[in-house]
């Protein structure tokens, strides 16, 4: 099993910035691509950018130019820079680790990102 935990929510004003964190822990060693998704009230949950194990990147089209995802892997934590953050960005961040086979995935609790107009 593995255990992932977000921290680094808030609230915010137009066009500031946040950094969320998810750190990993348990069975590590079973988790390839780490992601973070997010979902509004009323919406489905959107993947917002993801990492593998090897550093390759990928990003919704909402946040590219904005967002940066990283990775440590010694230290089993991804994070998310969020910079000129918009009111249509607020929404519960989750964090998610897949493993290799891709049959198994990890949920954090979520961390509650809102911005304000």
């Amino acid at each position: 099993q593995v255990q992932m935990v977000e921290s680094g929510g808030g609230l915010v004003r137009l066009g500031g910035s946040l950094r969320l964190s998810c750190s990993a822990s348990g069975s590590v060693n079973m988790i390839n691509t780490m992601a973070w998704y997010r979902q509004a009230p009323g919406n489905q949950r959107e993947l917002v950018a993801g990492i593998t194990r090897s550093g390759a990147k990928d990003y919704a089209d909402s946040v590219k130019g904005r967002f940066t995802i990283s990775r440590d892997n010694a230290a089993n934590t991804m994070y998310l820079q969020m910079n000129s953050l918009k009111p249509e960005d607020t929404a519960v961040y989750y964090c998610l680790g897949r493993s290799w086979d891709e049959e198994y995935d990890f949920w954090g609790q979520g961390t509650q990102v809102t911005v304000s107009s």
